[in-house]
């Protein structure tokens, strides 16, 4: 490709990602099927044409989504990976054999696409009602290009919820339900049950449910679900399970109880519990995709787990001090963080370097984040949604107390001073910068670390 000829292509992407962020903000969702529904349609279902494997929960939905494509991947199966947000790109968001989607390729599905939902868009005007969101046409995207790659299995992270989220116009051969707690209140309800009754509907008709281990009233209305449509259960702590975990160099030993049997000397390069749990619920994945009752070549899973990247999630972006970036975006998020730097990381000092979304619950956040920290350097990421500085600091201070916050307006002067506090003692202090994907795909990019 000549220099002109990258030039026009990275216009045009530029100009879809234009048009397609200025629809309905991705966090501003709708509760019906009906417009990507009738958009698939218009476009022959393309949907149809592979298999799905389809994951929800409020924590973990990425990291599961990629462990299911890498273990999907090492069985030699072609693959389409569907997940969101993105950290530095939308082509992040559709990926095809593990890698984003080809600007070209994006390029000439949006020109097919695009006609579709301008006619969607002009039904839904002349009734009054708003045009496709931002996620849907994301959705009808993803689907386009799965299809016309062809893939074998499409693997999906539903973008909120699940009865209603654009993503089910997809069955799903396999529906994952990783843990739930609350989050997204103002949307999916303010109970975990209300949150639990919305996720529950990505298990289809026939299909196999693969559940995490929840509180009593969420498994309840999980179980339900399943015995409603008739879906195959797979639930954490009945036949599933991690046997056995043990912290290794860059990442954890695991033992695994899948479907068909025990699974050993399994390395995952992620660090934490919470990733040990993942990988439990994506191993189970591909087992009832391909039947539930055949055992898998355990070397073939061991190459599928070693293969697993996740970018923005407890990821080293720099040494010297060690720098660190996390997604973690709800109380529960941070909970599994704290958990994990204790585990696997032994700094003298632990710097944190926090922005969060207005609509987070930020005191429950920093609450369960400041064990782990011996200063927090609060600031604000590039998001228009991100707390004023002023409000998070008065918030970290009746937590930390006055002696260990420090403000800075802008990030790029709270990665310095963090890492000035870190290395002050000169025992090898660390930073950890989180609070949303936002914080982590800032700090990646500040840094000059943009694959994501």
């Amino acid at each position: 490709m000549t220099r002109s000829e990258a030039s026009d292509v990275a216009a045009r992407m530029a100009q879809i990602e234009r048009d397609i962020l200025g629809r309905t903000p991705e966090h501003d969702i709708v509760p019906t099927l009906d417009r990507v529904s009738a958009a698939m349609t218009l476009m022959g279902d393309p949907q149809r044409t592979f298999r799905v494997i389809q994951v929800t929960g409020t924590n973990g939905k990425t990291s599961t989504t990629r462990m299911i494509e890498a273990l999907c991947r090492e069985h030699g199966l072609r693959t389409g990976r569907f997940t969101s947000p993105h950290l530095h790109s939308m082509r992040e968001r559709i990926a095809v054999d593990g890698e984003p989607v080809a600007a070209e390729i994006l390029i000439e599905r949006w020109d097919e696409v695009r006609p579709f939902l301008d006619l969607i868009d002009a039904r839904s005007a002349a009734a009054g009602e708003p045009r496709m969101t931002f996620f849907e046409a994301l959705v009808a995207l993803a689907y386009a290009v799965f299809a016309d790659a062809p893939v074998d299995v499409a693997i999906v992270e539903v973008g909120m919820g699940g009865t209603w989220d654009a993503t089910s116009v997809a069955h799903a051969d396999v529906a994952v339900v990783t843990p739930v707690d609350l989050d997204h209140m103002h949307f999916l309800g303010s109970t975990v049950e209300a949150i639990a009754s919305e996720k529950a509907g990505i298990i289809a008709e026939g299909s196999s449910a693969i559940l995490a281990a929840q509180p009593d009233s969420v498994a309840e209305i999980l179980i339900e679900r399943c015995e409603q449509v008739g879906a195959t259960r797979y639930a954490v702590g009945e036949r599933l399970g991690l046997d056995s975990r043990e912290v290794a160099l860059g990442g954890q030993l695991l033992t695994i109880r899948g479907i068909a049997g025990e699974y050993d000397e399994i390395f995952l390069p992620l660090h934490g519990q919470h990733q040990a749990d993942n990988a439990v619920l994506a191993l189970a994945a591909v087992e009832a995709f391909f039947g539930g009752e055949r055992r898998l070549d355990p070397d073939v899973v061991r190459a599928g787990f070693a293969a697993v990247t996740s970018p923005g999630r407890l990821e080293v972006v720099r040494r010297s001090p060690t720098i660190l970036v996390d997604a973690a975006h709800n109380p529960h998020g941070m909970a599994a963080l704290r958990e994990a730097l204790d585990e696997s990381f032994s700094f003298a000092t632990l710097v944190g370097v926090v922005a969060i979304f207005a609509d987070k619950d930020a005191h429950e956040m920093l609450e369960a984040l400041e064990p782990a920290l011996a200063h927090v350097v609060v600031t604000r990421n590039s998001s228009p949604r991100s707390m004023a500085v002023d409000r998070l600091a008065e918030i970290a201070r009746g937590i930390f107390g006055v002696d260990r916050v420090s403000v800075a307006t802008h990030l790029p002067d709270a990665i310095d001073l963090a890492a000035s506090l870190a290395e002050a003692d000169g025992m090898g202090g660390g930073v950890v910068a989180t609070g949303s994907v936002v914080t982590a795909a800032d700090v990646r990019h500040l840094l000059g670390v943009t694959q994501g």
